[in-house]
């Protein structure tokens, strides 16, 4: 008995999933200055001036852990309003998403895509822990990040 079974490329596979994901990753990037856009739009017209965001992770989980937000040099609450993003959808190039997140939900969403865009991994083994500082004036964010790592030296000596 045979069968007509098509074979499988698996390299051509593996390629074009890879070139799937680089094309996704690429229109996130793309998508991003929009969703930055709409976030420091609506801190700016609460009066927010500075938030800062601090997260910590180890043991292979890592979370947010206490977010500042600050209008001048006072304390502030960040509002309940909702902004829209803007999401590449998966695998179809020509088609994007809106969804609608709160100003916390948004800062959350940037925060840890950034962390996985620049330290994946963050929170695996001794994890990593900082800050990253959203700078409503200069429409700026900045990641302070610290890694963390066991090290050990070994000596033998013989005489």
């Amino acid at each position: 008995m045979t069968t007509d079974t098509p074979e499988i490329d698996v390299e051509a596979t593996f390629a074009a999933r890879i070139a799937q994901y680089h094309d996704h990753a690429r229109r996130v990037v793309e998508a991003r200055p929009a969703n930055k856009a709409a976030l420091f739009d609506a801190l700016t017209r609460a009066g927010i001036t500075r938030v800062t965001v601090g997260f910590d992770g180890y043991g292979d989980s890592g979370q947010i852990e206490q977010v500042e937000v600050h209008a001048g040099d006072a304390v502030a609450e960040l509002p309940a309003d909702q902004i829209e993003f803007v999401e590449p959808v998966y695998g179809d190039p020509g088609k994007v998403e809106r969804s609608t997140h709160t100003i916390s939900d948004a800062i959350e969403t940037l925060v840890y895509a950034f962390l996985e865009e620049t330290h994946d991994g963050w929170e695996n083994n001794d994890g990593a822990y900082g800050d990253f500082t959203f700078d409503v004036a200069e429409r700026t964010i900045t990641l302070d990040y610290n890694e963390r790592y066991t090290a050990s030296e070994y000596s033998q000596h013989v005489f």
